[in-house]
């Protein structure tokens, strides 16, 4: 599969130029419509079926083989971020006020090169190929909501793929196990209910913020006292707001957070005890606690004999490279796992970053930018994964 990679690299200029576009004109998510306006004009240019308005502005399209056979899901998400961009890039963002900071504008290109990879491929195959463009992957439930509009059926697929391209590793690394990968994630919102008064005279009020002072130290013990020392899990508190004046005791506080996890018996774990914790420390502090708990995602864990196929056409697409086969996990959260809860996929991981050039903040970060080439090696090696996959499916 050598070949694709050389395919890959010709169709170069074809994936920069999508992607330059996507990324001077970034939409959040449920807003990409021109975003996905350009993907099913591109997918239909190859004579492809394409389904457009899944999940508001999602867009699907089937490749199929000579011969009938399974069905492999290979999912790109397209949404941008809130985030002002600071790369000075002469394909920066036009938008202000929004970027594509996460490297969707990417997986949107790969995406649409794997689509002629594979479109060129379709008389050596049997089966089909459904090619989905998932909007709104940044915490706002674009997956789950495909799904429910039946991005899993007419076809049903047998095995799903994605790719995140990674810019905390470089360009040359791959990062491919089975196993947990990607955190599931809750967010929360608590809302501490007290008395409010005077700070002079604070026996005369019930203190909501001494009580979120407590709880948010409480909340430490789960991952250090209920956790499993071997197993992860992290709760954060990030954000508390409580009063105006240096002396009124407010009567409300509100705290946001969020819980991960990689496996779901250590987060029903986590959440139990953090509602216990919420609630009962409060009410020792005789304040009330509202919980708003969501769940985003669950853990994205990659199914073993998928792996194993991606696995094989990273080493038939870079022979000479050693794939990154240690589990390489991160709590970020990926919604592609509710593609993987209705049929076993792999997630895999390609490093994009080049120092010496300065491609090498972090995702979601004002001045984050990829090295392009990463483009081709994620084209090539999707498109390989794919043929691989379809063959065992």
């Amino acid at each position: 599969m050598t070949d694709l990679y050389t395919q890959a690299q010709a169709l170069f200029p074809y994936a920069q130029a999508m992607r330059r576009d996507f990324h001077i004109h970034p939409e959040l998510g449920f807003q990409e419509v021109r975003t996905s306006g350009i993907i099913a004009r591109e997918l239909r240019a190859l004579g492809l079926e394409v389904s457009t308005g899944i999940a508001k502005t999602g867009v699907i399209a089937h490749i199929e083989g000579a011969q009938p056979g399974p069905v492999v899901l290979l999912r790109f998400d397209i949404d941008a971020l809130p985030i002002h961009e600071e790369t000075g890039a002469e394909y920066a963002s036009q938008t202000p006020g929004l970027m594509h900071a996460c490297g969707h504008d990417g997986h949107t290109s790969i995406g649409l090169t794997v689509a002629k990879l594979l479109h060129a491929q379709r008389e050596n195959f049997a089966g089909t190929f459904k090619m989905v463009f998932q909007p709104a992957e940044e915490g706002m439930g674009g997956a789950e909501l495909m799904v429910r509009e039946g991005a899993m059926e007419g076809p049903t697929p047998a095995r799903t793929l994605g790719l995140h391209i990674w810019n905390s590793k470089p360009l040359g690394w791959i990062g491919i196990a089975a196993g947990p990968v990607m955190a599931g994630a809750s967010t929360f919102k608590i809302t501490v209910s007290g008395k409010g008064g005077h700070g002079a005279i604070p026996h005369q009020s019930i203190d909501p913020v001494l009580a979120s002072a407590q709880i948010i130290t409480a909340l430490q013990s789960i991952v250090s006292r209920n956790v499993d020392a071997q197993k992860a899990a992290v709760v954060t508190v990030a954000s508390i707001h409580g009063g105006e004046a240096f002396n009124v005791i407010p009567p409300q506080v509100e705290m946001l957070g969020t819980i991960r996890f990689f496996e779901p018996e250590v987060g029903a774990l986590v959440h139990r005890r953090f509602e216990e914790i919420v609630q009962n420390t409060a009410a020792a502090m005789q304040c009330r606690a509202e919980i708003e708990l969501t769940e985003l995602t669950p853990p994205v864990i990659n199914d073993q004999t998928t792996t194993e196929c991606v696995l094989r056409a990273a080493k038939s697409v870079f022979p000479e490279e050693t794939p990154d086969t240690n589990p390489y996990v991160t709590m970020g959260s990926e919604d592609f796992a509710f593609f993987q809860q209705k049929a076993p996929g792999t997630y895999f991981f390609v490093g994009s970053n080049n120092e010496a050039r300065g491609l090498n903040y972090g995702h979601h970060h004002p001045k984050f930018d990829f090295d392009e080439q990463v483009l081709v090696r994620g084209s090539a090696l999707m498109a390989a994964a794919a043929l691989e996959v379809i063959k065992e499916a």
